[in-house]
Order: structure tokens, then sequence, then C-alpha cells
């Protein structure tokens, strides 16, 4: 059996694709191809299907990729070990963050006290985030609201408030002590979609004061809610570590039950031990 062939597999279904697999690996896109071919050949199965826009796994792929995440990603965490032992002068950590605005200052501690790490951040919606930590596609997470579960080592990071976003010139922007969630009742709001955390928080949070809202918008992200609220389409909802700087909106404090929501930072339990996990997971104490 060719090692070589199955890494290159390996990364292309990792990855999605040939191009960054070649690049995963530092060889050639053809090397990547040559070694897929030769190896489909020699055991006469088709592991991938090939269209103009993506790569997707056969049946057999899907089962070859499971053996081949599970005894590379063993070879990655030994390397990984013997790079954290170099005093982390080295090495390269994958990071999910299900926003940008708690991670980054995050990572900016990391590159100032570990100049030689390279990261890669995977930025994605709260399911996305869990999910790239559960499958081993990132070696670590900043998360917001997940339940603990077996196999899953979870560190408390922060908490944050959800807070009305309106108009600069809307009569509640001065409210700098807040707005009481029962005057949300029957207002015009412009919302994330109903899997957002921030969303999820704050419809539960109306559900127990018995309070509805009359939702005009669904958006898919927070540009898009900012957007809509500066044009006067309706107040919308962040969280307070979401607060942009934009001067022709304001965010003001929501002030009722079940309005917090906490942020972790997560690993794989088994693979808490590994120095550069440990180096990431040691940022949260500097906070």
């Amino acid at each position: 059996m060719n090692l070589f062939q199955l890494r290159a597999f390996d990364a292309v279904a990792r990855e999605g694709s040939f191009t960054r697999a070649a690049a995963r690996l530092f060889i050639s896109q053809p090397a990547v191809t040559g070694h897929i071919k030769a190896l489909e050949e020699h055991y006469q199965i088709t592991l991938l299907r090939r269209t103009a826009r993506r790569v997707e796994l056969t049946e057999e792929g899907t089962k070859l990729a499971a053996i081949t995440r599970a005894m590379f990603g063993l070879a990655e965490e030994a390397q990984v070990m013997l790079e954290a032992n170099r005093q982390l002068l080295t090495g390269r950590l994958e990071v999910a963050a299900d926003g940008p605005h708690m991670v980054m200052p995050m990572l900016a501690s990391l590159r100032a006290r570990y100049p030689g790490i390279t990261v890669n951040l995977r930025l994605g919606n709260a399911q996305e985030t869990l999910a790239a930590l559960l499958s081993e596609h990132a070696d670590v997470a900043v998360l917001t609201e997940v339940e603990p579960r077996k196999g899953l080592h979870l560190q408390a990071l922060s908490e944050s408030r959800i807070c009305a976003l309106v108009p600069d010139g809307h009569p509640w922007a001065r409210r700098t002590k807040g707005v009481p969630l029962k005057e949300l009742d029957q207002v015009i709001m412009v919302l994330r979609e109903p899997t957002s955390i921030t969303r999820r928080t704050f419809d539960e949070a109306c559900a127990r004061a018995n309070v509805n809202p009359r939702v005009l918008l669904e958006l898919d992200s927070r540009e898009a809610v900012t957007e809509a609220v500066a044009a006067e389409l309706g107040v919308g909802v962040v969280s307070s570590v979401e607060v942009s700087h934009d001067p022709r909106v304001a965010a003001v404090p929501l002030i009722g039950e079940g309005l917090v929501n906490r942020h972790m930072m997560g690993c794989m339990e088994r693979r808490r031990e590994l120095r550069l996990i440990q180096a990431f997971f040691g940022l949260a104490s500097d906070k």
C-alpha cells in the first residue's frame, strides 16, 4: 500500500479541492491527481467524483476517508507534539470560531507570543464551528452556548449580553441604562436567521416574557442586519461583543431575563494536553 497515494487522497477528502490539497501537502496539483489516479487504478475503485465546480466523495471514498482521517490524524498529532517540544517555535494550528470579534484579539496575542506558529482560521455559524471541531477539521474553537458532551473539553471564556440595534436618531439610542425587553412587543424588527445563537437567545427570552415582536426581515449576516437597521427598516439585535463602530447605528442593552450568552473555548478531550493547544487555551487566562 502506497502511503503517498493515501495521503494525497486524504488531503483532497479534507479540503474538497485538488488545489487546496496540493497546497496542504506542498506538492503540485498534477502530483496529487496522479497519486489518486494510481490508487484508484490499482484497486479498481472510484473514490472521487470530479465536477466542474467541486470534488465529491463516492460511497467507497467516504468509507476510506474515515480511515485515512484517523490514520493521518494520529500522525499529525505526533507532528504537533514534536513541534511543540521545540518551544513552540514552529507549528500549525487550525482554529474555528463562530464570529471574528472574540477570536481576533486572541490570535494577535498568539502571534505576539509565538511568531513562528501558522494559524488557519475558519469562520462560520455556531453549527458549522462545532461541526469543524467534532470532525477534527479544527484543533480548537471559540464557541457560543455549547452544551457539554462526551469527548469535548470546554473552558469558559466570557459572557455577552443581547442588545437592541437602532438607527442613531432613534429615541432609544440615548437610553444608556437600557431598554426593557417588554418594550419590543409588536415592534418591527430585522433579525438574523432562526439558527443564529443571538437570534435563538433573543427568541427564547421573548417567549418567556410573552413578548411578540413583528419580524419584518430575516437576514443571514450581522452586516446585513446593520445595513437594514441603518436604513430604518426596523430594530435589530446584536451581541455586546459584536457591536460595530458604525456611526449610523447604536446598540442599547436589553433588560430582561435570559439575555446573556456564554462564550467558550473548546477542543477534543484526547488532544487537550498537546502543547500547541494548551498555548491557545492559555490565552484565556491572560484576558
